[in-house]
């Protein structure tokens, strides 16, 4: 007897189980009133109190479906009742399609359960799409997929039978929708003005920096060793990273740009910026840890070999981070889906493999920072390679303090509150800032050596006051 309850109770959760799973496969479909209700004069009203015998029941069309082409088939679908709830930043809007009159607003149920609204356009739709996009002859798919309109995905919208009487005069039957529309955005608006004008910017200003470092470390000879190859690799990824960013405030773009590609370009050049940093450490400690500096290795084998770890530990990882985000990403962020189709960006799991490795990168540069200074310590008698190092452990110890607070800034504001976002337009731009002035302009060796070669400021250059050695370079250049 127990074991046929147990049976019975199992056999009732695996059809309950099952039900549910159907329902939640269903297209979800919003209907503004009850089953048995519609829209009578803009009040839900039940269906004897019309004169209306059925009531409203969606009609499917295709995506990409066109007057002529084959009727979309119908997909299962469950209605759901009720007004949408529209967001703090949207507003509600009534929209009539009668489909008598071909000079208003048209609404389509697609068949993916999105409600498609068409905007009136006065003019031949024909005639001003050959003048839009310059043909002379245009399908009418080609004119449907140009034709301006707008998608509301489940939730931001309800649609119904409408009926408009009046008293002893004929009534008319519509299709009647409720649209959550985003509300127009003010430039005056203090949050648009830092996020729409501010921030893009200061993102120019920041690649401004980093190019200019780029420049001095490239152009000078005396620069173009392994720290200067490194450096001028680094400002590089850097500033497609501030391009790619750039690229990622004007949402209203979306029809002409892809999110997954900036965010992906975005994130994948920081990392690669990281690594390089990384190198850099790893270079400037292991000069120190070793015996013999006078390694028979030049500068540009030992460069390929970085360039060789830094490019493959990024590519692994961006790899791993996309084939995360394609196959076990559960939950995808969505930008867009009213003024252009909805596009998917990197999801939470793609950011956390990007993340964790540049923290575990940060991690190890910290231990090389702790190294090299109790090396440092015990170091009695420095060579001249020795003390040239000192200099570039410095550069590396304050662009490593300096791009760990801009990464941590960049974490904490995609918590989307405001303070934080506007806290990292500020650290961003500051970071481009120190960065230049930490490889530039707080070294004097470099300012000694752009004075020389733009042939100014150096009335009060002397040997006493340069870094190390550069009195046999100006000697030796005949300066």
């Amino acid at each position: 007897m127990s074991r046929l309850l147990l049976l019975l109770l199992c056999a009732s959760l695996a059809s309950a189980r099952e039900e549910e799973e159907e329902q939640e496969s269903r297209v979800k479909i919003a209907k503004c009133c009850e089953a048995e209700e519609i829209l009578l004069n803009g009040h839900c009203a039940p269906l004897a109190e019309s004169s209306e015998s059925k009531p409203w029941k969606p009609e499917f069309e295709d995506e990409n479906s066109y007057a002529g082409s084959k009727p979309a088939k119908e997909p299962k679908y469950l209605l759901k009742y009720g007004q949408p709830r529209c967001r703090s930043n949207e507003n509600q809007e009534d929209v009539y399609y009668y489909a008598t009159d071909p000079l208003v607003d048209t609404l389509v149920m697609l068949s993916n359960g999105k409600l498609r609204h068409y905007v009136m356009d006065q003019e031949d739709e024909l005639e001003k799409a050959k003048e839009l996009y310059g043909m002379d002859y245009l399908k009418p798919e080609d004119v449907q997929a140009k034709a301006i309109h707008y998608d509301y995905s489940f939730g931001h919208y309800c649609t119904d039978k409408a009926v408009l009487a009046k008293n002893n005069s004929r009534t008319i039957v519509a299709t009647y929708a409720k649209i959550c529309v985003p509300r127009p955005l003010k430039w005056a608006n203090a949050d648009n003005l830092i996020k729409k004008a501010i921030d893009p910017a200061f993102h120019a200003i920041a690649m401004v920096s980093y190019l200019l470092v780029a420049i001095v470390y490239f152009v000078l000879p005396q620069l173009r060793d392994l720290v200067g190859n490194i450096i001028t690799s680094m400002m590089l990824c850097l500033i497609v990273n501030q391009s790619a960013s750039l690229v990622r405030i004007f949402t209203e773009f979306g029809n002409h740009i892809s999110f997954m590609i900036a965010d992906s370009v975005m994130y994948i050049s920081l990392l690669a910026a990281f690594f390089w940093l990384n190198a850099l450490g790893y270079y400037v400690w292991n000069t120190f840890r070793s015996r013999n500096v006078f390694l028979r290795s030049t500068d540009g084998k030992k460069y390929c070999c970085y360039s060789t770890y830094v490019w493959g530990s990024t590519i692994a990882i961006a790899a791993t981070a996309i084939f995360a985000h394609f196959t076990l990403e559960t939950n995808i962020p969505i930008i867009g889906g009213v003024a252009f189709a909805a596009q998917e960006t990197v999801g939470w799991l793609g950011l956390s493999v990007l993340f964790t490795s540049v923290a575990f990168t940060i991690i190890v540069d910290l231990c090389f920072v702790l190294t090299t200074i109790n090396k440092l310590k015990r170091m009695r008698t420095y060579g001249r390679i020795h003390h040239k190092m000192k200099y570039s452990f410095r550069m590396f110890i304050l662009i490593y303090s300096v791009m760990s607070v801009g990464w941590l800034s960049l974490l904490l504001s995609m918590l989307k509150y405001d303070g934080l976002v506007y806290c990292h337009i500020i650290v961003n731009v500051l970071q481009a800032l120190l960065v230049l002035y930490i490889c530039v302009f707080g070294q004097k060796r470099v300012t000694f050596l752009l004075g020389k070669t733009c042939n100014c400021c150096t009335s009060n250059d002397n040997a006493e006051g340069l870094d190390w050695g550069e009195e046999m370079t100006a000697i030796n250049a005949g300066y």
